[in-house]
């Protein structure tokens, strides 16, 4: 069997290899605490789960959809009006995505042919260069340095590549760092991408998830973003809707259109009770995002008291399910220190080499355990002595 050789270009998801190790160690015998896959366990609202159900029973909901019920794209643009300050248009700027990473995964396809260059974060959530990948793009790392407070320096990136770049992925409130960007970075971000005639695709997934009283805006917010760009947005942390598998894309209209014309050949729509249940997600009264985002913030105080007083002097998130830790300087890499983490304590961290070549030295520690999975973790570090 010969196969392509497209799939050379991608590697084994690191959550799959991940969650072997986990696996391993259950059998064992051995408690394991992960922290690694940012999947929630903060459940939707009743009302979402009500919806669905309901709709779910109308057999009328099994035949295509084929496109965004109405319904859903004025839901959009209402729900963004009010939350985001920002006006689309429901025929033109809008449209769904089963899950943001779907998205992230075809939109190079719409957009660049064999070896263009995409711009794209580093560290970076791993679909951000896989998608290029797939397109036949290829990627050029834009650092994001602690002593930049992880933010990308535009001025830094050598003029023959913004010449030649297609397009550019960014991400603030970043996954995997956590940090937020200033209004400045999108001004900048906006006059760079107008220079060199750059499509922007700004991933705003944790948007809703912004703490110590910041608010998350879209990059749409900022004059001239249409112009050059689109939003990816997600139901999955804001709504606890991570396994229904929907996301939104917005903005350009021309580069929306090229993205619907690709997922006209690729699917027949999103099933229609999940875009029912989107709909009463966006209507709901809107508080239940707030809760959520207190519990984030909670689980992250808690860790990071946690951690310092056993040794570890961790840095608190700005935003995101996600924080971002140096390892301890005692280990050369961030594999060295995940193995070393989980053999000892059988707490499993994502090491930050994941995330691309500037991610090597840290570790990302996702949010999704319950206080008292997180007592229990810190308990165990503590009995072991781990840090000590």
């Amino acid at each position: 069997m010969r196969f392509s050789k497209r799939m050379e270009r991608l590697d084994t998801s690191v959550f799959s290899k991940l969650d072997e190790e986990k696996s391993k160690y259950i059998e064992e015998g051995k408690e394991v605490f992960d922290f690694t896959i940012g999947s929630p366990n903060i459940a939707p609202s009743d009302e979402i789960i009500h919806t669905l159900i309901k709709a779910a029973k109308d057999p009328k909901s099994y035949m295509y959809a084929l496109h965004d019920i109405e319904e859903l794209r004025l839901a959009v643009k209402q729900w963004y009006k009010e939350r985001y300050l920002v006006d689309l248009d429901p025929n033109t700027e809008i449209l769904s995505l089963q899950g943001s990473q779907e998205g992230l995964a075809h939109i190079a396809l719409a957009i660049c042919d064999e070896g263009d260059i995409v711009m794209i974060p580093s560290p970076s959530y791993p679909v951000f260069a896989n998608g290029p990948r797939i397109a036949g793009a290829q990627i050029y790392e834009m650092p994001m340095k602690e002593e930049n407070n992880f933010i990308i320096q535009l001025q830094d990136i050598p003029e023959e590549i913004a010449k030649k770049a297609k397009m550019m992925i960014v991400s603030y409130p970043n996954n995997p760092t956590g940090v937020t960007a200033p209004d400045s970075f999108y001004e900048e971000l906006i006059r760079f991408a107008k220079k060199y005639d750059i499509i922007v695709l700004h991933d705003t997934a944790y948007s809703n998830l912004v703490f110590d009283g910041e608010e998350g805006k879209s990059f749409l917010y900022y004059k001239g973003a249409k112009d050059v760009g689109i939003e990816f947005n997600s139901f999955s942390k804001t709504y606890g809707m991570a396994g229904a598998r929907i996301g939104m894309c917005v903005g350009n209209k021309d580069i929306v259109a090229m993205l619907r014309k690709l997922k006209s050949n690729i699917d027949y729509g999103m099933f229609l009770p999940i875009q029912k249940a989107a709909i009463t997600a966006l209507t709901q009264d809107q508080s239940i995002v707030e809760k959520t985002r207190i519990e984030y913030q909670k689980r992250r105080d808690m860790l990071v008291k946690g951690l310092r007083d056993l040794g570890w002097n961790v840095e608190p998130c700005q935003a995101t399910m996600f924080m971002w830790a140096k390892i301890p300087d005692q280990y050369q890499t961030s594999e060295q220190f995940s193995i070393e983490l989980l053999k000892q304590t059988g707490i499993l961290v994502t090491p930050g080499s994941t995330f691309g070549k500037y991610g090597e030295g840290f570790v990302r520690i996702a949010l999704v355990q319950s206080e008292d999975v997180i007592q229990r973790a810190l308990q165990k570090i503590k009995e072991v002595g781990f840090f000590l």
